[in-house]
């Protein structure tokens, strides 16, 4: 049965994604209400944190002595002695670790792959389906319509330049296996994804920090209409930990460089070599 959060929910500020400033943090979030959350929301919320691990586990495993983002998870001891254990080829039990984590390392050390954007995509993969794979509706739907999103566009830029799509897609659904193998100019996908038109017109914005705001406006239409009847339950909390992360994000990155970011991943698209982990 949902639990509902009237008291911390009604206490949470307005946000938008033109604010400027924060009084609030995702580290502040992880601190201050996560403790006050059912375990099996907080199994929900996890979902989100670790995709800080993701990073984390990537850095670690070219740097033992990496420093690491705090918002994960796991500190840097406690994922240094997960690699360690799976690199001796033990277990890891899943209730410690989450499986798709243990997945990776493990196949890290015995299939080790030269080219490092190989291994974020299978990272990405993997993650992607362990939380789509998740009993809450909302949280399950969220990580597709990500995938799906990121991945068309990723397939809309590779077009453009010429590249063969099907290695840059990330995922194992129908939407994926659509843009690996389709040559229609839809991809195939016209009916099946109804945000398809608006991501075809983002894709063609040329400034490009515009362009990577109009994808995060996007992703917040969809998050607000996906929760409109959502009012005190943890999809609101988890909506607004999404929103929290994205103003982050535009309050850490000043226009000049987001478009320094942008440009090098044009240029990179353009020797022709794989999209970078910035761009998904």
């Amino acid at each position: 049965m949902s639990k509902y959060y009237y008291y911390l929910v009604a206490g949470l500020p307005e946000l938008t994604l033109e604010d400027s400033k924060l009084s609030y943090t995702v580290a502040d979030f992880k601190t201050e209400l996560y403790p006050d959350l059912s375990d099996e929301d907080k199994k929900l919320i996890d979902l989100f944190y670790l995709k800080f691990d993701n990073a984390n586990v990537l850095k670690l495993l070219k740097d033992k002595d990496a420093a690491i983002d705090p918002r994960g998870i796991y500190s840097a001891e406690e994922l240094t002695e997960f690699i360690s254990l799976l690199k001796d080829g033990d277990e890891v039990a899943d209730a410690m670790f989450p499986s798709y984590l243990s997945t990776f390392i493990s196949e890290y050390f015995n299939t080790p792959a030269e080219d490092e954007f190989l291994h974020e995509d299978r990272l990405a993969a993997l993650y992607y389906d362990y939380a789509m794979k998740c009993r809450n509706k909302f949280v399950s739907s969220w990580f597709e319509f990500n995938l799906t999103m990121n991945n068309i566009l990723v397939a809309l830029t590779a077009r453009k330049f010429k590249m063969d799509i099907a290695p840059l897609i990330v995922g194992d659904t129908e939407v994926c296996e659509a843009l690996r193998t389709s040559g229609a100019r839809d991809f195939g996908l016209t009916g099946e994804v109804d945000f398809l038109d608006q991501l075809v017109k983002i894709s063609e914005t040329e400034e490009l920090v515009e362009r990577e705001k109009k994808i995060d406006q996007l992703r917040w239409n969809w998050m607000e209409e996906a929760t409109f009847f959502n009012y005190f339950t943890i999809e609101r909390l988890f909506v607004f930990l999404l929103q929290l992360e994205m103003i982050e994000r535009w309050i850490s990155l000043d226009k000049e460089k987001g478009n320094q970011l942008f440009r090098s991943i044009i240029a990179t698209l353009k020797n022709e070599v794989q999209i970078p982990a910035e761009f998904r």
